[in-house]
């Protein structure tokens, strides 16, 4: 067969890896859900455990919306009128007006002029970055920032590619120094929340550095910013990391598959630069889009953030994110702290890391082990991730399950 040699060579990179203890391993099935009883939120079923309920602390549904009656109803309803599928990519027929809706919907969510959705906000990244970045622009990149925007930058061939320390703004000014006449145009990315610490951005002060250096460049210093984890769980109305540093950036790409509880992904900015994606971004121009049904589920989910049950949503998540905090802490765990729902417990050690993991797996709790590549070397971590969707109990829950290991 002609396979035979690649398959030993592949097969030996993948046992390499579970040597290391550095490979993804095998992925959890989830076999059914529980929905919320009594003083506990949903509980989950996973393929081998027969019918041990699972404390879901790995989900990026931060807000809960992807069970809830109404956001389902809306899903529903639309794929019973529209069908299951689009049929098509969006410039031959794939185009429906719920489609059109949504895109409206968020760039008024975010107070822009257009938006323009893809299949993922992975995809987003892609479609986004790679048409802006030209053989004469300058692309400067937080050293965190996810694998998303690395990809992307790989994909495009800029002039100059040149990564700042993470969150230094004073690092970020000696490389735009370090940029000027390197190129046309620079474009300045970052995360906006990052999703494996839970720490943010200082959008203000990127914004403000990127305004200072426009002038030395031809075609201006451009910020874009991948807020996906941001957006629905972070800031005051869940808009995102510019609600909570009080700017606003020139091209913002967000996710409906997290916050909002659905699918896809998608990015607002002003309509010159959404008609030059429509246009340009291959992702876009030769991908299907979401659903319409999940088109319909998202913008339900963004109709309930935006009105008062929004604000009782949030102010719930503020509350559970700071008692695991806090309960964590509380133990003798290191933490890197903030009011993003997402809560690494910093372990910096490969082996251990995995061992907290299958006691926290043997005890009913989900959560992701981080090691080397994912996240540097000594940063080795477990990111817990609370969402609406948990209650006071679940949060004591999973802190006794971590009680029982520090007395093991």
């Amino acid at each position: 067969m002609a396979l035979t040699k690649l398959n030993t060579i592949l097969k030996q990179h993948v046992d390499g890896l579970n040597e290391k203890g550095t490979s993804k391993g095998n992925e959890l099935v989830i076999t059914d859900v529980k929905r919320a009883q009594g003083k506990f939120g949903p509980r989950y079923f996973i393929k081998g455990y027969d019918k041990k309920e699972f404390l879901k602390m790995n989900a990026n549904s931060y807000l809960g919306m992807s069970l809830r009656d109404d956001v389902i109803e809306a899903e529903e309803k639309a794929s019973k009128k529209f069908g299951a599928g689009p049929g098509a990519v969006r410039f031959i027929s794939g185009t429906y007006e719920p489609h059109i809706q949504l895109e409206k919907k968020l760039a008024d969510f975010h107070s822009r002029e257009a938006g323009m959705i893809f299949s993922s906000a992975y995809v987003t990244s892609l479609g986004v970055l790679v048409p802006l970045i030209t053989k004469e622009t300058v692309i400067v990149s937080d050293e965190l920032n996810h694998n998303c925007i690395i990809q992307a930058l790989r994909l495009s061939r800029p002039a100059k590619k040149i990564i700042y320390k993470h969150n230094d703004m004073k690092d970020l000014v000696l490389k735009m120094e370090e940029a000027k006449g390197q190129g046309k145009r620079a474009i300045v990315v970052t995360d906006g929340i990052f999703s494996m610490r839970g720490d943010h951005a200082p959008l203000n002060e990127v914004v403000d550095i990127c305004h200072k250096y426009d002038n030395e460049f031809e075609e201006g210093v451009i910020s874009v910013v991948d807020d996906s984890h941001g957006v629905g769980a972070f800031g005051e109305t869940g808009r995102g990391t510019e609600e909570y540093t009080n700017t606003k950036v020139d091209i913002l790409i967000g996710t409906l598959g997290k916050g909002f509880g659905v699918n896809g992904g998608y990015v607002v900015s002003s309509n010159e630069v959404v008609n030059y994606l429509r246009e340009t971004a291959p992702m876009y121009i030769y991908s299907n889009p979401i659903t319409v049904s999940e088109a319909c589920a998202a913008m339900k989910s963004i109709d309930i953030l935006a009105g008062e049950e929004g604000k009782t949503i949030l102010s719930h998540l503020r509350k559970m994110t700071k008692k695991f905090e806090d309960g964590i802490k509380a133990l003798g765990f290191e933490t890197i702290e903030g009011e993003h729902p997402v809560v690494p417990l910093m372990v910096r050690d490969t082996p251990k890391t995995a061992d907290i993991v299958k006691h926290l797996t043997e005890n009913g709790v989900l959560a992701t082990g981080l090691n080397f590549p994912v996240v540097p070397k000594g940063s080795e971590e477990i990111r817990f991730q609370v969402s609406a969707d948990h209650t006071e109990a679940d949060i004591d829950f999973a802190l006794e399950v971590l009680k029982k290991y520090t007395e093991k």
